[in-house]
This record gives structure tokens, sequence and C-alpha cells, in this order.
């Protein structure tokens, strides 16, 4: 019996290499379009597994027979949501929040194969130093915050700005690596 492709609801280029490091390289990249707005009352954890979730379902509609993975990260400070910045401003704006301040990272991961939607939510706190005005501004001006839920990237310069992590590394980057194997291994797919 052959192995079913595996589909990434996602065309996030940190998703593909974390996915490389486990020896994984997705048959197909699908990323789903979808409405992320949160809902009323909605918790970041909630949220965070339900878009991915929502990705999973929508993009195994259009890829019978295939395993489906599809991951989504909210950044928030208490309950207030750190989506992706619109603009520098805002971008300044959240790091100032985060500056000397503990937040949390939630990567919900949600995989479908045929009738199965399986998923996970992983909570990873981070902790950042005070930030000067003038580390905000230069973060800015390397333009590393566009498109990062939070406005910044552990994995770029903004990996300075954190103290300590308490969870998973790999989450805060898009993709927690325990986790996916294991909702992988739950639908019965394996590496070739």
């Amino acid at each position: 019996m052959s192995r079913p492709d595996l589909v990434l609801a996602s065309a996030s280029p940190r998703r593909i290499e974390l996915l490389a490091q486990l020896g994984i390289v997705p048959d197909r990249i699908d990323p789903a379009d979808i409405d992320e707005t949160p809902t009323r009352d909605e918790t970041p954890s909630r949220l965070a597994v339900r878009l991915a979730r929502t990705k999973a379902g929508v993009v195994a509609g259009r890829s019978p027979g295939a395993v489906v993975l599809a991951a989504d990260t909210v950044v928030a400070v208490g309950r207030r949501l750190l989506e992706k910045p619109a603009d520098a401003a805002e971008a300044a704006e959240f790091l100032t929040l985060l500056s000397g301040r503990n937040h949390r990272v939630f990567t919900g991961i949600a995989v479908a194969k045929d009738d199965q939607l399986i998923s996970r939510v992983v909570d990873t706190r981070v902790s950042f130093k005070v930030l000067s005005p003038g580390e905000i501004r230069d973060y800015v001006a390397t333009g590393d915050w566009r498109g990062k839920a939070g406005g910044y990237a552990i994995q770029g310069p903004a990996g300075a700005f954190v103290i300590r992590i308490v969870g998973s590394h790999p989450a805060v980057m898009g993709l927690p690596l325990f986790e996916t194997a294991n909702l992988l291994a739950g639908v019965g797919w394996r590496r070739p």
C-alpha cells in the first residue's frame, strides 16, 4: 500500500524548514485562505486550534486521500491578541508592549486524513528583556516583523530579546516538532 501524499496547508518557509528537521518534505503545499478573525470572547488558545483545524479541513476538502497538516500561531499578552502588524508603527507598538514582559505563544496544529481531524495546541511562555526605544526602532527597520504574529520572529534578530522560553522553541517559530510527529503518526502517516 502506498503512502498518502502529505499536504502542508501553509506557505510558511519556517514551517517547511521545521518539517525538514524531521526529515519530512511535503508532497504539496496548498495554503488555506480563511478568515482569521477571532470570534467574540474567543481565547487565544482556542483561536489557534480553531484556525489550524479550519485550514486543515479546507485543504482536506480539495485533497482527497491525502494527509493534510495545518498550523496557526497566535501571540497574546493576557487575552490581548497580537496579530501580524499592519505597519511599522503597529510593530513598534507590539514590541513596546512585549518589552520587559512575559507573553504566550499558542500554536495550534491539526492533521486531517479522510474523516479524521485531530489537533493540539502548544502553549509556550516567552520572556522579553526590557527594550530601549533604539532597539525597537532598529528592529522595526529590519522589516523582520512583517507577516509575523506578535511582530517578531524568534529565529531572527528578535531572538536577542528573549530572556527565557518555557515550552517549545519550534512552536514559537510556527510548528511544534514533537506534537507534529505524534499527530502524523496518529493518522498512520510515516516518512518514506
